[in-house]
C-alpha cells in the first residue's frame, strides 16, 4: 500500500463528508452531478484534497524524520540539493502552485540523509500554503534540527491563481528565499550558493 492509499484508508468518514460538500458545490455551480462524467468526481476530489493537504498533520513528524537521519561527519563545506519538485495549494484561492525548491546547508559536524530533505519539502508543501511561508518553514526546520552553520532555501514557483484568473500572466515565476547563519552573514557563501544554482548573487 503506498502513501496515497494509506492516507485514504485512514479517513473514510472524512472523505465521505468532503465528497458530500463537493457534490453540493457542483450543484450550486449549475452542474448535473448525476451525469456520467461527474458521478465519481466528488469522491475523487475528496481524495485529492486530502492527499494535497496531509502535510499539516505530518508536521510533528519532522523532528522524528530528522532524528533518525542525522549522522556525525567531519565535513564543513556546502551541501546543495537542487531542483526538488513540489506541488502545493494556495491558501487564498485553493489553486495549485508548483515548481522547484533548492536547499543548501553548511554542516557543523552533522549531515542529514539526502532523501530526508525532499521529504521535508513535501511535508510543508502538502497543505494550504503560501510560498513565502513555505520557504521560511523549510529553512527553520533544517536549521533547528540539524544545528548547521547556515541554511539557504530558494523556491521558484508558478501560481495558477496568476495564470488562469486575475492577471492571467502565464510565464510569471515567483522566487522566494530564506537564509540563516553563514548564508545570511557571509556574502561569499551567498555567492557560492547562487553560483551553484547558476544564478547571480542577491
Amino acid at each position: 500500500m503506498d502513501e496515497y492509499d494509506l492516507e485514504e484508508s485512514k479517513n473514510d468518514k472524512t472523505l465521505s463528508t468532503i465528497a458530500e460538500h463537493i457534490r453540493a458545490i457542483l450543484t450550486l455551480l449549475g452542474e448535473d452531478v448525476q451525469r456520467e462524467g461527474l458521478l465519481k468526481t466528488p469522491e475523487r476530489v475528496s481524495k485529492a484534497l486530502q492527499f494535497l493537504t496531509m502535510g499539516a498533520s505530518q508536521e510533528k513528524d519532522v523532528q522524528e524524520l530528522l532524528s533518525t537521519a542525522v549522522f556525525s561527519q567531519q565535513y564543513d563545506e556546502m551541501v546543495l540539493i537542487k531542483d526538488i519538485e513540489f506541488y502545493s495549494l494556495c491558501e487564498h484561492h485553493m489553486l495549485p502552485f508548483y515548481g522547484k525548491v533548492h536547499v543548501a546547508y553548511i554542516p557543523d559536524r552533522q549531515v542529514i540523509g539526502l532523501s530526508k530533505i525532499p521529504r521535508i519539502v513535501d511535508i510543508y508543501a502538502r497543505r494550504l500554503q503560501i510560498q513565502e511561508q513555505m520557504t521560511v518553514q523549510i529553512r527553520d526546520a533544517i536549521q533547528e534540527h540539524l544545528k548547521s552553520k547556515g541554511v539557504g532555501v530558494l523556491i521558484e514557483a508558478h501560481h495558477m491563481c496568476m495564470m488562469v484568473r486575475g492577471v492571467q500572466k502565464h510565464q510569471t515565476v515567483t522566487i522566494t528565499s530564506a537564509l540563516s547563519g553563514k548564508f545570511l552573514q557571509d556574502s561569499r557563501t551567498r555567492e557560492e550558493f547562487m553560483h551553484l544554482l547558476g544564478r547571480r548573487s542577491f
